[in-house]
């Protein structure tokens, strides 16, 4: 209800206030024209099934009133292979044929590359220049390799190195291309495809916005190909990138996996595996309990192993189980082994753990020395010379790899050749390694369930588990894959569920403003930062509610109008009364809550006992029958529950619930008269239901006896509860129908008993609310609506129109800010302190600052800025400029606290520390001006 409480004051402008609520209820009032108008500007798209089956689903989404063509069939394909291409191959390939944007939705291996070669084909057929992103540069010098070895002239452009950047095939990291959009770069207009690996990387909190940028940058006449892990909104986001370039969009699905997984759990402390998932995704109750208790064994008989290893987010009880696991796969000869840990300390120290096994003959040791010496003869003696180098080789030799973001780049390469060619047996990785790097395995085992993602520790997200999981089966090798994980105390038996068998992840935007891109977005032409929030995927996802709104809309405008009162009601009388009404329910419902806390009450409800039942929603249920009080819940009278013979709605019951033994929880059901009032009949059925004790609301001086029916003694309520649990409905209606003779031999009202006179409860402050609600009911009396015959009708039929005109209300507000810019405040505030700065200028007029920061975006560009201007950097060594740029680029915090700074190092520091805060001082009312 949208009332307040009243005080006794207020009660005498009850009529006045009521006025304009009352007049609100008379008349519906029409949709504004600020929400039609966004309705209007919503762009509308088609969709049209091509392809349904063969384990593979193929739509295009279009522009409305575009003149969409047929597919034509593939006649003289630019690429041809010695394998027969699978259904969802064939459909992605005709797309780039017919020069159409296509998205692949497909598991991790299932062979997208394929249709990224035939798009690479066609680009150069055309005579057009193709690039390829993908979200990290082990990849892209995975796929440099890869492409280097089916096309010429292919190029590679990271942070780390350029390769034969003139090339008609570039291979390069998303942050590069979109830094070449935004200096307008020549290659942009010679490009006839772009390829996006792993566009589901788009949802990354971090970089995810860099994806979002490329691709409103791109021109119109670009085609583009999205590849893509399993994602269920797979057609929102073809739908964004009609909304984007005004052209067709195809999606191609399939959720084929090639190779079957078979998935285990290992408990920490446990003796064996245990499968859980079998190949047919069906899963395995028996088995899962079973390590369940195995796992609550060993932390029983372990206490101490139940610490958490802090930082690194896993456990200690993983770390003497690891190497265990890995001898086990080993000895059943699933290798290659990949085992994924979610700290680069932790692939170290799981690799150092094995120093006593080697998977390696003498003639692999000799050819990963021969590749690992060759490889680094390109660096420096002083490079060939740290330790990670050193470390590395032996062990490699003995089949083992490391893999991790801090590795130097020529040291990930080698572990990637060595493992592509079989030379390493058990790979350690993080969780980049399954990001779209084409090296699956035949195995794959998690050590933890848990991830440090930047802000804190969490479960692995199912969608996270699948991406890595899918390494495991080599398409064509192997019959099945297998994936292992450990299981330690912290995961519960849903979250484990959950996680195996969870659902992929939503593709959502991870949008948000950044100084380098307003700056960026200054200088280029023919688009500003406006155009970026309008634009964006977090955006178009806020505004894709809108048809959905819309049918909300109108259906409660439908059902408000259809919500009418007799013509001689006067509105303004009624609502005063349902005021009052409010008022004295409020009053009751805390009255009751002083009541029902004392003990004395307990006894009063005998089984047959009618009692008032209302929920906290000030849903009014009418009267109930008790049949048996379920102490169950909690000893404490406050906790405890009624189990009641009620009338409710049945279509409102839970459906797919097997209640026949046991009372249906309050929260599934609703009042069986006044549902929705959208017709003149509705079936109601007698049921039990559990009433919390804080929803009732009184109870009457009626008392029925239920054992002449049920030939059961009334003083056994736990009997009587089973015997009626049982009895057909025609029978519980018989019982019920006891409150309606009742009524009438009382009069229509049941009288309900006094808490002071006859529950002989002594407190104040019930005397206070009883005095309350008999002044309230006092004034009731007085308005002349009072004497109605059908004023519980019309109270329920204005209750409900009030909360429909609400729920209205609340429509158009979600309209009206779905179609306002999300970050259109924090653009003005960032452009204010751009300006105030001198980055920028006043109408947005780059600078000279502006440019140099539009370079930098990799760290905090405005402090970098400044310092570089004032000339900060010049007073340093090489040596000691690594040193102070450190202080920008790190990604965590170092436990070595007494570090031994050179007073140089101190007073840089010291001086950076001055630029921050200031630049704090600058920003902070900026903000919140």
């Amino acid at each position: 209800m949208e009332f307040l409480d009243i005080n006794l004051d207020e009660v005498a402008s009850a009529f006045h206030e009521a006025k304009r609520f009352g007049k609100r209820c008379k008349e519906a009032p029409d949709g504004p024209i600020e929400v039609k108008r966004c309705l209007k500007k919503f762009p509308k798209f088609q969709t049209y099934v091509l392809l349904s089956g063969s384990g593979c689903i193929h739509e295009v989404v279009y522009p409305s009133g575009y003149a969409l063509n047929e597919l034509k069939n593939l006649e003289n394909p630019v690429r041809n292979y010695p394998f027969t291409l699978d259904p969802f191959q064939q459909r992605a390939i005709l797309c780039i044929e017919n020069e159409q944007s296509v998205m692949v939705s497909a598991h991790t291996s299932a062979g997208k590359t394929v249709v990224a070669e035939y798009a690479v084909a066609k680009s150069l057929k055309q005579n057009q220049r193709v690039i390829y992103t993908t979200p990290i540069k082990a990849l892209s010098n995975q796929k440099f390799r890869e492409f280097s070895e089916i096309f010429k002239d292919v190029g590679l452009m990271t942070g780390d190195i350029t390769i034969n950047q003139e090339a008609t095939i570039l291979i390069m990291t998303t942050e590069i291309l979109r830094s070449m959009l935004y200096r307008s770069s020549d290659v942009t207009r010679e490009v006839g495809w772009v390829i996006f690996d792993e566009i589901h990387y788009m949802r990354e909190k971090e970089r995810g916005v860099i994806w979002e940028e490329t691709i409103i940058l791109l021109p119109d006449s670009v085609g583009l190909v999205f590849l893509s892990a399993t994602i269920p909104n797979a057609r929102e986001f073809a739908e964004w990138i009609v909304f984007l370039h005004r052209k067709p969009c195809h999606v191609v699905y399939t959720d084929c996996r090639p190779v079957p997984l078979q998935h285990y759990v290992y408990p920490c402390g446990g003796d064996g595996i245990h499968l859980v998932v079998n190949q047919n995704r069906e899963f395995i109750e028996s088995n899962f309990n079973l390590a369940l208790n195995t796992l609550q064994n060993a932390a029983g008989n372990s206490i101490s192993d139940m610490k958490s290893r802090g930082r690194n987010g896993g456990s200690t009880r993983s770390q003497p189980y690891c190497s265990k696991l890995v001898k086990l796969v080993m000895d059943q000869n699933l290798e290659p082994l990949i085992v994924f840990s979610f700290s680069k300390m932790d692939c170290e120290f799981y690799a150092m753990q094995l120093n006593k096994m080697d998977f390696s003959t003498q003639s692999e040791k000799a050819a990963i020395e021969l590749v690992f010496n060759n490889a680094i003869e390109s660096l420096s003696v002083d490079d060939r010379n740290l330790p990670q180098v050193q470390i590395l080789l032996p062990v490699l030799r003995r089949g083992i790899g490391i893999h991790h973001g801090g590795l130097l780049p020529i040291l990930k390469e080698i572990v990637e050749v060595l493992f592509a060619e079989g030379f390493i047996k058990v790979l350690y990785a993080t969780e980049t390694f399954a990001m779209g790097l084409n090296m699956p395995a035949r195995s794959v085992l998690f050590t933890s369930t848990r991830k440090f993602d930047g802000r804190d520790f969490r479960l692995l997200s199912s969608g996270e588990y699948i991406q890595m999981s899918g390494r495991a089966g080599r398409r064509g090798k192997d019959i099945r894959g297998t994936v292992i994980m450990m299981l330690d105390d912290r995961i519960s038996a849903d979250e484990a569920r959950k996680l195996l068998l969870g659902e992929p992840d939503r593709l959502d935007s991870s949008f948000y403003l950044t100084n380098n891109m307003i700056l960026n977005l200054l200088r280029v032409e023919d688009i500003n930062p406006e155009i970026m929030l309008a634009k964006n995927f977090q955006q178009f996802q806020c505004r894709s509610e809108l048809p959905y709104l819309e049918k909300r809309l109108n259906d409660t405008e439908s059902l408000i109008k259809n919500i009418c009162f007799p013509d001689d009601i006067d509105m303004e009388q009624l609502g005063a009364y349902v005021k009052l009404h409010h008022a004295v329910a409020v009053c009751e419902s805390e009255r009751w809550a002083l009541v029902s806390q004392r003990k004395s009450v307990i006894p009063f409800f005998q089984a047959g006992r009618v009692v008032r039942i209302r929920n906290l929603d000030d849903w009014d249920f009418g009267w109930g029958i008790v049949v048996h009080v379920d102490r169950s819940v909690h000893q404490k009278s406050d906790r405890m529950s009624v189990i009641c013979l009620m009338e409710v709605a049945e279509d409102r019951i839970l459906r797919n619930s097997d209640y026949t033994r046991k009372p249906i929880p309050f929260s599934y059901v609703k009042p069986a008269d006044g549902v929705d009032f959208q017709t003149d009949t509705f079936t109601s059925v007698i049921q039990l239901v559990s009433v919390p004790l804080d929803c009732l609301s009184g109870i009457s001086s009626v008392c029925l006896k239920l054992n002449s029916l049920l030939e059961c003694d009334n003083q056994n309520t736990e009997m009587l509860f089973n015997k009626l649990s049982v009895q057909p409905d025609h029978v519980k209606r018989r019982i019920w129908e006891g409150v309606d003779r009742a009524k009438a031999k009382l009069g229509g009202v049941l009288p309900v008993l006094d808490p002071i006179k006859d529950l002989n409860i002594k407190d104040d402050r019930v005397k206070q609310q009883c005095e309350t609600i008999n002044l309230l009911k006092a004034r009731m009396a007085m308005n002349p609506i009072s004497k109605r015959a059908d004023l519980d009708s019309l109270i329920d039929r204005f209750n409900w129109k009030a909360t429909n005109l609400r729920k209205l209300e609340d429509i158009r507000e979600r309209i009206n800010r779905t179609d306002s810019l999300s970050h259109f405040d924090e653009l003005r505030a960032r452009k204010r302190l751009l300006r105030r700065l001198c980055f920028c200028s006043e109408d947005d007029t780059i600078a000279l600052k502006g440019r140099i920061a539009c370079e930098i975006s990799t760290s905090d560009e405005l402090v970098l800025t400044e310092l570089l201007l004032d000339g900060f950097f010049s007073q340093f060594s090489p040596v000691q400029l690594a040193g102070v740029m450190s202080c920008f680029v790190a990604e965590k915090q170092t436990k070595h606290h007494k570090i031994n700074l050179s007073p140089a190092m101190k007073r840089a520091i010291k001086s950076i520390h001055v630029r921050f805060s200031l630049l704090l001082m600058i920003n902070s009312p900026v903000f919140t001006n």
